[in-house]
């Protein structure tokens, strides 16, 4: 089944991608797989200061997909693929790829102004070779527009 890879966190960029990529699905039969990264923490010397924001931080992740697989599945029937795992986005993104030979295409979106977010930038750069598609949709769409791009 084609799967459409899709990097979820709290910027109106992801959920575009997130609309974007389920209507895609919808449209080849494939399915959508939410990727939530937790980036690493700094050591803390305190060990059990350093547990409780780590933990703080995967329940945010786990909050960001749930809610992102709610909305998926309320606007489009599907039921995604959810994933949480902490590390260097880059890197993460890289090592879910090669574990799924099912995921088709990695689904990001431009900001609507501005430089372009971190995961955009490494991808769309010089050191972004994938296995697969990159696709960057321009952060600036309505829904509409994405609909009919989709």
């Amino acid at each position: 089944m084609r799967t459409y890879l899709v990097v979820i966190d709290e910027t109106q960029e992801s959920s575009i991608a997130l609309r974007f990529a389920a209507r895609r699905a919808v449209k080849t039969g494939g399915g959508v797989e939410i990727l939530a990264l937790i980036p690493p923490t700094e050591f803390t010397a305190f060990a059990g200061i350093q547990a409780t924001i780590e933990e703080e931080a995967r329940q945010h992740a786990e909050g960001l997909v749930a809610a992102a697989a709610g909305t998926l599945l309320q606007e489009s029937g599907l039921k995604p693929t959810l994933t949480v795992r902490e590390g260097e986005g880059p890197k993460v993104i890289r090592d879910v790829i090669a574990g799924n030979s099912e995921i088709a295409a990695l689904v990001l979106a431009a900001a609507a102004s501005g430089v372009p977010g971190p995961l955009v930038a490494h991808f769309a750069g010089a050191d972004a070779a994938l296995p697969i598609p990159l696709m960057i949709i321009p952060g600036s769409l309505d829904r509409e527009a994405i609909d009919r791009l989709s």
